[in-house]
């Protein structure tokens, strides 16, 4: 049985392909560092991550790229004995512009290195690459219109204008002859996240509608020519939440179809699972798969007889879940950083960390503030579950209160809660609170702890979270010393959510629990942690 979502987490826009037996999904990471997500399976039930591949300057540079810009939407596919993958590094989010270099990078598996990237276009967003039955290469993408109020947060149909068609060439790494705009949308709106097969003579076209919040969808069309004209599904939705509040999986859309060695039918899809009662989804945009059929009118339909995704999906050769470890313990023992955990934005890691100046410990040096778009030292997992706990231990000795380093709920810069160490004029070394709930645009620290709690002058401090659903309250103890000791007020971790602050389309990544420390004075001051736990409750 699969159980959904797949891919818990933020992990949005899942593209999946399969070669042979194996399965892979790509999907986006935005301002997160390395690029795109690929996810492995065999069954389609249980899923290692086993590549970044954008990794180095050369192939992406973030520095600057606003919250939710970066990585959009890739799509990724096997032909010519190579891996394809095209993607967007979006640079601008609000106004009327959205600034959408497309690209394509290549490799012969899915674990080598990958090229430097092609470039390919920047008329708009999402883009996908189709291998045609003929050898013909087909490159889609969303065409963004800037002419009208469409300004970040508040999306508008006439900004997404439609889906271009234009032919690949391989060879001169170029788009060439007529750029046709193929498919219009449903009456939904929003088109955008195409993907092109092919089956029984028909081209099928899928594509994403109604905003990547409640009103999401797949919307599914099909032409007899590539160019088209596409006519829509006799449903016009394959899959979507919109009309049924009370599905678990919600916001529903934007995936891709598979098919097994033996003609089984599969769409991936991204959902949200929100927590009442402000229906907030603090896990982000994650990953599902549902089972389809085929039906003698050569659609495709979901294998429950609606549109609407279900969490329990059957499986191939009855497959079951592996359970997630309820514990995951880290040490940072090695030079390479712990799977599970990103940075933000640069391509330039050894500037903000590193395991090899303390060896077993994650060394971060403070450069700039916490929710800078260019240089902050933040290194961090996804959260992964409604309720958990994160542990760490830091050793860190501020000689200014400009000087702080510790343990966050992170979202964006207008989104999160931090627990920190730091220095205070009265009270010396201390432990305090920076909390940002949403203020947009201007991002205005509240402090809940006030000037916070003093600590001994020198020494290793535990600093721990936990999350409860929509509530978090931090602790702290000296290592060794005492018990663990709560601090400030129960925070709203509701907010380190899609929805929290701007609302709805105002941000879409997800929530990270992690490590961090800043120094605005300019002097670089490291903070050393030894290790981090995170535990589900």
């Amino acid at each position: 049985m699969i159980r959904n979502p797949i891919l818990p987490g933020f992990n949005p826009d899942p593209s999946i392909c399969r070669v042979g037996a194996d399965y892979y999904i790509a999907t986006s990471t935005f301002e997160w560092y390395p690029g795109v997500q690929i996810h492995h399976s065999r069954d389609l039930v249980n899923w290692t991550l086993v590549r970044r591949p954008l990794e180095r300057r050369s192939q992406l540079d973030m520095r600057g790229n606003p919250d939710s810009c970066g990585i959009w939407a890739p799509c990724l596919s096997y032909a010519d004995g190579q891996f394809w993958l095209v993607y967007t590094d979006v640079k601008r989010f609000d106004g009327n512009f959205k600034d959408a270099p497309n690209y394509i990078v290549t490799a012969p598996s899915i674990e080598a290195e990958w090229s430097d990237p092609v470039y390919v276009n920047s008329s708009g967003f999402d883009p996908s690459l189709f291998h045609d039955d003929d050898g013909r290469k087909w490159f889609v993408n969303m065409q963004w219109n800037h002419r009208t109020e469409s300004f970040g947060g508040s999306p508008k149909s006439p900004a997404f204008d439609g889906i271009l068609l234009q032919e690949w060439d391989p060879v001169a790494k170029a788009l060439k002859g007529p750029i046709k705009n193929i498919f219009a949308g449903s009456p939904l709106g929003l088109v955008e996240g195409p993907h092109l097969f092919k089956k029984n003579g028909w081209y099928y076209l899928t594509t994403a509608e109604g905003g990547t919040g409640y009103d999401h969808a797949v919307t599914m069309a099909r032409s007899r020519r590539i160019e088209g004209p596409y006519e829509t599904h006799p449903n016009m939705h394959l899959i979507t939440s919109k009309d049924h509040p009370g599905a678990v999986l919600q916001r529903a859309g934007h995936g891709q179809y598979v098919e097994t060695p033996d003609g089984q039918a599969y769409h991936t899809h991204l959902c949200g699972r929100p927590l009442p009662p402000k229906r907030r989804c603090t896990l982000g945009r994650e990953t599902s798969l549902q089972k389809c059929v085929w039906r003698d009118d050569d659609w495709l339909y979901l294998e429950n007889g609606t549109c609407v995704p279900d969490v329990d999906v059957p499986s191939l050769f009855g497959a079951a879940p592996v359970e997630n470890p309820m514990r995951s313990e880290y040490s940072f023992d090695g030079t390479a950083l712990p799977a599970d955990f990103q940075w933000l934005r640069t391509p330039e890691p050894q500037r903000i960390f590193n395991q090899t100046d303390r060896p077993g410990h994650l060394r971060l040096i403070g450069r700039e503030s916490i929710g800078s778009w260019f240089e902050q030292a933040l290194v961090a997992r996804r959260q992964e579950h409604h309720s958990f706990r994160a542990e760490t231990v830091i050793e860190f000795s501020p000689d200014t209160y400009q000087q702080v380093a510790g343990l966050t709920h992170y979202y964006n810069r207008h989104k999160f809660h931090a627990l920190a160490v730091t220095l205070h004029e009265t009270l010396g070394r201390c432990v305090t609170i920076l909390s940002c709930n949403g203020d947009y645009p201007n991002g205005r620290l509240s402090f809940p702890a006030e000037s916070g709690v003093a600590i001994a002058a020198e020494g290793r401090v535990q600093l721990a979270m936990e999350i409860r659903e929509n509530d978090l309250q931090f602790f702290w103890q000296t290592e060794g010393k005492g018990a663990w000791q709560p601090i400030g007020p129960v925070l709203d971790a509701g907010m380190i959510s899609d929805e929290g602050g701007r609302g709805e389309h105002g941000s879409f990544t997800g929530a990270f629990a992690g490590l961090f420390a800043f120094d605005t004075s300019g002097r670089g001051k490291v903070a050393d942690f030894d290790w981090f736990n995170y535990e589900e409750l």
